[in-house]
């Protein structure tokens, strides 16, 4: 199961009690304060795992507290710090708080680790009140409290190249024939429920990852079908295949709509160097003399992923936009 969003809650540990205490030893009557430093609660963090894929792990497991620190003991013995908690994410989760919408930080590289609750920290013990004129005190400091808050994980899949077509455009067809990538394919209208990857193996030891999207319809921007959903999963594609059937009614129509969903939930994912690639060209006999406007002189690629026409031709305009 493809989960991209979880919601969860993290508590970092309360810091241990500084304890008050006094030595008694034989033959040393006024032995002055021993209390030891209470030890400091555990912090949470958030650490990128190159082995997960998905956010499933937080479906269930929503509630993420670490332990709480020792508290100090007499003869100056300090009480043990808690252990931190780790939350694994894949690569490409980004960190937000919940409650604000302000972003934490953004999850990449593998083995990143991003604090997101600071544990608090471990009271005094009346070892540190002790003064020429208070010899004996007994004062000492409560641990501090954990932070607590509520955070939104985000997973936004990292591709050489997204794939962006309304349903049926053929862009699961085109992920099977291009990768080993077995994304399901059948006649009918969003058939792609979620995201899927796939490695495309070039010439000379060449490859990108290629990212096959659920299908975009006017309105996805606005949370219509289920663009806005996984529109989030082309944002840190470095280009973007524009897939446009050459059977559509009126394939320049279709394309302008794609761009302008795609301006309308980012600038940024707007701006990104893209590729037209007309689809489906074994249902019609010529596609030459299609007339079709791109923005900013995008390439124009035609291809039948059925009839393996048109794809080494294709992945080639991919690598030089991906590269150049």
């Amino acid at each position: 199961m493809f989960i991209d969003r979880a919601v969860v809650q993290v508590t970092a540990g309360t810091g241990g009690s500084g304890a008050s205490s006094f030595r008694r030893e034989k033959f040393v009557p006024k032995g002055g304060p021993d209390g030891g430093d209470g030890g400091t609660g555990g912090s949470v963090f958030v650490k990128v795992d190159p082995n997960l894929s998905t956010l499933l792990d937080y479906r269930y497991h929503t509630h993420w507290r670490a332990e709480r620190g020792q508290h100090g003991k007499g003869k100056n013995m300090s009480g043990r710090s808690a252990d931190d908690v780790y939350l694994p994410v894949p690569p490409g989760t980004e960190v937000r708080d919940a409650d604000t919408g302000e972003v934490v930080g953004e999850m990449i590289k593998p083995d990143q680790v991003l604090l997101v609750a600071k544990g608090g920290r471990g009271g005094r013990g009346n070892q540190h009140f002790a003064t020429p004129t208070h010899q004996s005190p007994r004062e000492w400091e409560p641990g501090g409290a954990g932070e607590e808050r509520r955070l939104e994980l985000v997973l936004k899949l990292i591709a050489d190249v997204g794939l962006l077509g309304e349903p049926n455009a053929g862009k699961s067809t085109l992920l099977s024939v291009i990768s080993a990538a077995r994304p399901k394919i059948a006649d009918y209208p969003f058939t792609t429920l979620e995201p899927h990857l796939g490695v495309v193996g070039l010439s000379d030891n060449r490859s990108l990852v290629v990212a096959d999207i659920p299908g975009i319809i006017e309105g996805a921007h606005a949370g219509k079908g289920l663009g806005l959903r996984f529109l989030q999963h082309v944002e840190r594609t470095r280009a973007v295949a524009v897939l446009v059937p050459v059977d559509s009614p009126d394939p320049q129509a279709t394309y302008d709509l794609l761009r302008k969903e795609a301006a309308s939930y980012s600038k940024e994912l707007a701006s990104k160097p893209h590729v037209v690639v007309l689809t489906k060209a074994d249902l019609t006999p010529d596609t030459r003399h299609l007339p079709l406007r791109t923005d900013a002189g995008a390439p124009v690629v035609t291809i039948s992923a059925v009839a393996r026409e048109g794809i080494p031709e294709l992945l080639e305009v991919l690598w030089k936009t991906v590269k150049f």
